[in-house]
């Protein structure tokens, strides 16, 4: 990769709009004060970063739960999942990432399977680092199962600066691990439920890449747990 690959990176094209509607925001201000236009090109330039979608290398295993979201894990919880995602009654282990605005925000599927179930809840918008957004937040639910019957529950969460959480896939989708699925404008958190007796490879506070990080492995149900070091 060169210097050029590394600064110029793919955007995802739900952010071509607002690109282009900032940098117009720049030329109208510039031409009321010419250090506005460059306040506006900075934020011209961070927009167009925050909807970056840089191909990523997604492991390859039946047995690794993949990361959907970059970010840090921010809670690591025995909950029990929403209803409507099918998982059981019974707690599970809840893995969530959170992303702020500085973080791609291409979401992808964690593991091959079908789309079972996609439900959106509106509701409100507090901090999404904080517990209680998981239930009060607005939210996108998805499941995805495989044909031997594993399903991996996904939540989207809207957060303070977030008001959009956009879904490119509906039931019966056929997804590959690191197949994007959706993004959140601008700052949120994702919930990842996994299956019953699986514990997380990831800690607390450890940084996630979308797409390549492990977030779990099916093989190995006893993974560490704990802040980072």
């Amino acid at each position: 990769m060169n210097m050029m690959d590394a600064v110029i990176l793919p955007m995802h094209p739900e952010g071509r709009k607002f690109v282009a509607i900032f940098a117009v925001i720049a030329l109208v201000m510039g031409q009321i004060w010419e250090p506005l236009f460059w306040v506006g090109l900075g934020i011209t330039v961070w927009c167009y970063y925050f909807f970056r979608d840089p191909e990523r290398v997604v492991p390859q295993g039946e047995n690794f739960i993949i990361s959907p979201a970059d970010g840090v894990v921010s809670l690591i919880q025995e909950v029990t999942p929403p209803a409507e995602m099918g998982l059981g009654d019974e707690p599970l282990t809840r893995v969530s990432v959170f992303m702020n605005v500085f973080n791609c925000h291409v979401n992808r599927a964690c593991i091959d399977g079908t789309v079972t179930n996609v439900t959106y809840h509106h509701g409100k918008f507090l901090n999404a680092s904080l517990d209680k957004a998981s239930e009060h937040n607005e939210r996108n639910s998805i499941t995805i199962s495989r044909d031997d019957g594993l399903s991996i529950g996904i939540t989207q969460i809207a957060g303070l600066v977030a008001r959009r959480i956009v879904c490119f896939v509906e039931e019966g989708a056929k997804l590959s691990a690191g197949d994007r699925f959706g993004l959140i404008r601008f700052g949120s958190r994702l919930d990842i439920y996994l299956p019953k007796g699986v514990g997380p490879a990831v800690c607390l506070g450890q940084k996630t890449v979308a797409g390549e990080t492990v977030l779990a492995h099916l093989d190995q149900p006893q993974a560490r747990r704990g802040a980072a070091k």
